[in-house]
């Protein structure tokens, strides 16, 4: 990823972060699945009227907004209700990293690069960490839902990669048009009509404030930006920055909820926030010429010895083999392919 993308990268987890504590705050006497359903009624009105739809079959529209709308949401919500703390739903939830990458590695056969693998295992510990100081006075409801939120999310992750589309907003708007409804009708199946019409009827201030942060920041404008990064950059290279979101969770919760980190969140954090930078560390070029002579192309030759995040003009394709540039633009990402 190139210094631009790693900033949004970061902007992304910053709101996400801050995104649980909104959440928790806004959700009180609010039926969980309903707030959800609330949320993505807001993501799609009025964006829906002014976002061209995406350049992709709806098969597509539905799986990304089943996975990482309708299922990462959805079980979220019902574990912050079933007691999940905000920081800790945030670190939990993170499991969708190793999920993304094992995930596409398997699907899509994007080979993590070592520090890529040292880097996540690293932020596992650093989940393992906090969790175990933390975890033993959360349900184990709350904890497996968490879970399957984290699953569903790296689900969708892969599926976006996979959809082609490079306008991350397109595909946040168009993908949320199937989620509000499913979410309401196992709102109403789970929590009854007469309790979904009483939250509707004494909906709050604070649950309108949330829905407003949640629906523009951290589905417009973080998922917009999060679809974008992984239609342009491997999903080894994007999702682990999204660890970064449990430290701005447990950071955030300390200062508004009074919900100070103890030594084992500390530590956790510290060990997560340095697998982060190991796994973002770029390539070295010995690496770099290694992967090209591998490809066919002599290390140090024109053209091939671009760097991370050049853009290729056709003149390369004209001078290589395009079985060879596809090579080195499946093992070196970062490098790519513009027509004129």
């Amino acid at each position: 990823m190139n210094r631009r993308d790693s900033l949004l990268a970061a902007l992304v987890a910053t709101i996400w972060g801050f995104n649980f504590v909104v959440i928790d705050w806004g959700m009180h006497d609010v039926p969980p699945l309903l707030f959800a359903a609330v949320r993505f009624a807001a993501v799609v009105v009025p964006a829906i009227l002014f976002v061209p739809r995406p350049a992709a079959p709806w098969r597509t529209l539905v799986a990304v907004g089943a996975f990482m709308s309708v299922g990462q949401f959805g079980f979220l919500y019902a574990a912050m209700a079933a007691g999940m703390p905000p920081g800790l739903a945030a670190l939990v939830l993170q499991a969708q990293v190793i999920f993304t990458v094992v995930i596409a590695a398997g699907v899509l056969r994007e080979r993590p690069t070592r520090a890529q693998v040292a880097g996540v295992a690293l932020g596992t510990v650093g989940l393992v960490v906090v969790a175990v100081g933390r975890g033993g006075h959360v349900p184990a409801t709350a904890l497996v839902l968490c879970l399957l939120g984290a699953l569903s999310w790296g689900i969708g992750n892969v599926v976006s990669r996979t959809s082609g589309v490079t306008g991350g907003l397109s595909l946040t708007v168009w993908s949320a048009v199937v989620v509000p409804l499913p979410l309401l009708a196992l709102a109403l199946l789970l929590d009854g009509p007469g309790e979904v019409s009483a939250a509707l009827a004494s909906f709050s201030w604070q649950a309108g404030v949330s829905t407003l942060y949640t629906a523009g920041l951290a589905s417009l404008v973080g998922y917009g930006i999060f679809n974008t990064l992984l239609a342009r950059n491997v999903s080894a290279a994007v999702v682990p920055w999204v660890l970064l979101a449990p430290v701005v969770a447990m950071g955030s919760a300390w200062l508004l909820l009074d919900q100070a980190p103890n030594a084992a969140e500390a530590l956790g954090g510290l060990v997560l926030v340095t697998g982060v930078l190991v796994a973002l560390r770029p390539p070295r070029r010995r690496s770099v010429d290694a992967q090209r002579g591998a490809a066919g192309l002599e290390p140090g030759h024109g053209d091939a010895e671009r760097r991370a995040g050049d853009v290729v003009e056709p003149d390369l394709v004209e001078e290589v083999d395009r079985g060879r540039v596809a090579a080195v633009l499946t093992t070196h990402a970062e490098v790519q392919v513009r027509a004129r």
